[in-house]
This record gives C-alpha cells, structure tokens and sequence, in this order.
C-alpha cells in the first residue's frame, strides 16, 4: 500500500463517523451483505456513508491489508475498524454498539 493510499482511506474514515467500505454505494449495493450493513445502519438514524470498494482494487487490498479482513463490508465507526456485521449484531443486542453510537454522536445532540 502506497502512503497516498494509506493517506487518502484515513482522510474517508475521518471524514465521517461511520463509514462502510461495501460493494456499491448507499443507493445502489452490489451485494447482500452491504445491503444488510446499510439496513442495519439506517435502523440506527445516524448519519453513514459508504464507499464502494469495488471501484478501486487497489483501495480494496489496502484496507484488507490494513484491517487484517479479507472481505467487505468493512465498518468504521469513530475511526475504529469493527468489521461487519457478524461483530456488530451481537454487539447491538448488547447495548454495546448504542453506546458506542451514542458516544459517537454525543456532540451532535447539544
């Protein structure tokens, strides 16, 4: 991975609170799992973008290179990586993942 390419994936994840490296983008998934990754997120209503990772293969190898996650999506939330879904379900069910959205989000609301 290129340091511009470091660069420019850390400039996205910092650009937005919660991001998701998927297939496709917001409107228009390219798969199931990003498509259950935009559900689930918009089930929340906070604010989320996604990147489609497809469009750059060699964006795409440096964020598996970076997360140590193979497959997309991939989840950002206040710059940590978290993985997909399989983690963030059981995280949700917790009251783990509220929290941490709540957090996330703490400034917005005053």
């Amino acid at each position: 991975m290129t340091p511009e390419m470091k660069s420019a994936i850390d400039a996205e994840i910092q650009a937005n609170k919660i991001l998701v490296y998927g297939k496709g983008t917001k409107t228009m998934p390219r798969c199931g799992f990003t498509l259950e990754t935009i559900q689930f997120f918009q089930a929340f209503g906070y604010p989320f973008e996604v990147v489609d990772a497809l469009a750059d293969a060699d964006k795409r190898q440096a964020l598996a290179e970076m997360t140590d996650w193979p497959t997309l999506p991939k989840v950002f939330i206040a710059g940590k990586f978290y993985g997909d879904t399989d983690i963030l379900e059981p995280m949700r069910e917790s009251g783990e993942l509220q929290k941490i959205l709540d957090d996330t989000f703490a400034e917005s609301r005053i």
